[in-house]
């Protein structure tokens, strides 16, 4: 099974979260996830880059798709991504069923 392969159930249920959020929000903020977007992958861009040119984690390379940033495989972007989707969904389903938001 490849990394890729490995990101997809985490990425559906992000997904599926996203909708129902999308659903329940009149207008959803777009703003500030652009700007958690970009803060949150260019610490992974940097902190994935540091552990793997550090030698502490390793991929093999017969199991990545072979596109790198930096020495980071960019299935390993996918775990930022999905927390980026499902926490402000979360946050935004659940602020609706306690009265906030």
């Amino acid at each position: 099974m490849t990394y890729a392969l490995i990101n997809v159930p985490f990425l559906v249920v992000a997904v599926l979260v996203l909708a129902v959020a999308f659903r329940l929000a009149a207008r959803p903020a777009l703003r500030p996830w652009l700007i958690a977007a970009a803060v949150m992958m260019a610490l992974t861009a940097v902190f994935d880059n540091a552990i793997i040119g550090f030698g502490l984690v390793d991929y093999d390379d017969s199991l990545i798709s072979g596109l790198r940033i930096g020495f980071a495989p960019v299935e390993d972007f996918a775990y930022t991504l999905a927390g980026l989707l499902i926490v402000p969904s979360l946050w935004h389903i659940l602020a609706r069923r306690t009265g906030g938001d």
